[in-house]
């Protein structure tokens, strides 16, 4: 074969090329004219906005976006391609649409809040950075190991006693405590109230006030029922099959507020003396004071501890502010001032009373545990806010009847439960024992005699004939007392509990029938009597 001849790539050299290869019969010059016609000289790069030329599988040369949308075209017509440029187009308008939903609010903050339980396990490290607790906790020496326990260290108030904020103080120097004073104008001193708990103040005084040795034996039962029934998070709920229980126990609540059954059972721990620092169920009642505090919702206005309805404000009020009043632990005040705040905060403005929620017109019900955490909260030296109380008679003087003997929900209609816990507020609003309308409310709930099933009643005419004393008391509780004794379930799980049906019984459950029941059969000691010598030389 000859050697082929060279070729110009210059394009006008290609034809003559072409004839004498033809001329000859070189086959390889033949082919090498061939290859060349297939070169195609492209022009310089695009300046500006021209497009750059577009050279196709079959050499056709194309430019701008008709050229690239043919060739996007024939890639997008495989099944691939569709399905990229159809989620391409919905990412982007579920993108569009995420921002036009999106709430425009001024608060920048992170509240974290569930209403999930919360193991104990989880509570350690959360704690140590949410309170501030005092000097004599364990501060990691180097080479010590940190000290095991299922919730956080709470220091004992016999070790360090740290004082409450001057500004929050009730003091005889102080110029508020000169005025009169609407929350307790009576003949008891405030702190000796709670001077009967305690392990030997508690026997004496049920000894001698009307207690017997079966009465404090079924408390002790009813406490053990109450702490098989603690969760593993350390509250309780109404409905206590969510606990161990498990169904063992019969008649279960459906009230959905679980710092509102929490409270309430801590109420009859704290009511025999048992505390979070001391006493034989410290741990039961420190689980259960840090689940209050690990589920309130700091607020502009105070400490929520609602869940949805006031009364677990009250309860939950009323439990940290006599934590606190029994231990003077420092990493309750704040806790305790706070939930007082809130319950300032709600109150009706108008009226003087509390509801379901904050600033609602108030009912008897509600007001009667609002206004029993503000009396907690001055017994634990906390500023209780004289403004708010005499609103409170405000509120009981529209629900009143027969000028204060008789009470109704929220009109002056009588009722008997609230009958008690209008005369209870009553005496802890300044009325003394000599007022008249007193004295007839007193006879009614005598002539009525305890409820065999509504124990929100028997827990308020309890208290009220217990301070009031006489013989209406000396009636009332045998009949209180004996009753409750022989009623307490003695069998199987249910063994130290109560039942009864009834309104608030239904909704409470077992475990609210149990811890009223142990309160009513603690009133010898849990509260001193406010018409008694001794409630004035009691000392917290």
């Amino acid at each position: 074969m000859s050697k082929s001849p060279t070729i110009s790539s210059d394009p006008p050299h290609l034809a003559g090329a072409a004839v004498r290869a033809a001329r000859d019969g070189d086959v390889d010059a033949l082919e090498t004219v061939a290859d060349q016609q297939r070169v195609i000289e492209l022009p310089p790069p695009p300046t500006g906005l021209e497009r750059p030329l577009r050279v196709d599988a079959a050499g056709t040369a194309s430019s701008g976006w008709r050229g690239w949308w043919r060739i996007v075209g024939r890639r997008l017509s495989s099944g691939c391609g569709a399905s990229f440029l159809f989620h391409f187009v919905l990412l982007v308008v579920l993108a569009l649409i995420a921002q036009a939903v999106q709430p425009q609010s001024e608060w920048r903050g992170l509240t974290a809040y569930t209403y999930l339980p919360v193991p104990i396990r989880d509570l350690d490290s959360d704690l140590a950075n949410d309170f501030r607790l005092s000097p004599n906790r364990h501060e990691g020496v180097p080479g010590e190991p940190e000290p095991a326990y299922r919730v956080p260290e709470v220091p004992s108030p016999l070790a360090t006693v740290v004082d409450i904020d001057p500004a929050r103080r009730q003091t005889p120097d102080s110029n508020s405590a000169r005025l009169p004073d609407l929350l307790l104008q009576t003949d008891a001193s405030v702190a000796g109230l709670l001077a009967g708990r305690g392990r030997d103040a508690r026997a004496a005084m049920a000894a001698a006030g009307g207690g017997t040795p079966e009465s404090e034996g079924a408390v002790e039962r009813g406490l053990r029922w109450l702490m098989a029934h603690q969760r593993e998070d350390g509250s309780w709920n109404f409905d206590h099959n969510k606990s161990s229980c498990r169904g063992l126990c019969r008649n279960p609540g459906n009230e959905s507020s679980t710092t509102a059954a929490t409270a309430m059972v801590l109420l009859p721990f704290l009511g025999a003396g048992y505390t979070h620092t001391e006493g034989e169920y410290q741990n039961v009642v420190q689980q259960g004071v840090y689940y209050l505090m690990k589920r309130t919702l700091v607020t502009p206005h105070g400490h929520d501890l609602r869940e949805g309805t006031m009364y677990a404000q009250g309860l939950g009020t009323i439990a940290l502010c006599e934590a606190y009043a029994m231990t003077k632990d420092p990493a309750l005040e704040d806790y305790a001032q706070g939930a007082i705040d809130f319950v300032c905060y709600a109150q009706d403005r108008n009226g003087g009373g509390w509801r379901y929620t904050p600033g609602e017109p108030g009912d008897t019900t509600v007001t009667g545990w609002q206004l029993m955490g503000l009396k907690s909260g001055q017994m634990a030296g906390l500023l209780v806010p004289r403004p708010t109380v005499y609103l409170v008679h405000r509120f009981l003087d529209g629900v009143e009847s027969d000028y204060g003997a008789q009470y109704g929900y929220m009109s002056p209609q009588p009722r008997q439960a609230t009958t008690a816990i209008g005369l209870l507020c009553r005496m802890y609003t300044g009325w003394r024992r000599d007022r008249p309308a007193l004295a007839r409310g007193v006879k009614l709930l005598d002539e009525w005699g305890p409820s065999e099933t509504n124990m929100y009643y028997n827990y308020y005419a309890t208290q009220v004939l217990h301070h009031w004393h006489g013989p209406e008391w000396q009636r009332w509780n045998p009949k209180m007392r004996d009753y409750l004794v022989a009623t307490q379930a003695a069998t199987s799980h249910e063994a130290g509990s109560w039942y009864f049906p009834d309104r608030h019984g239904d909704k409470g459950g077992r475990l609210y029938n149990t811890a009223m029941a142990v309160m009513i059969l603690e009133v010898y000691y849990r509260y001193m009597p406010i018409y008694r010598q001794q409630a004035v030389e009691g000392e917290l």
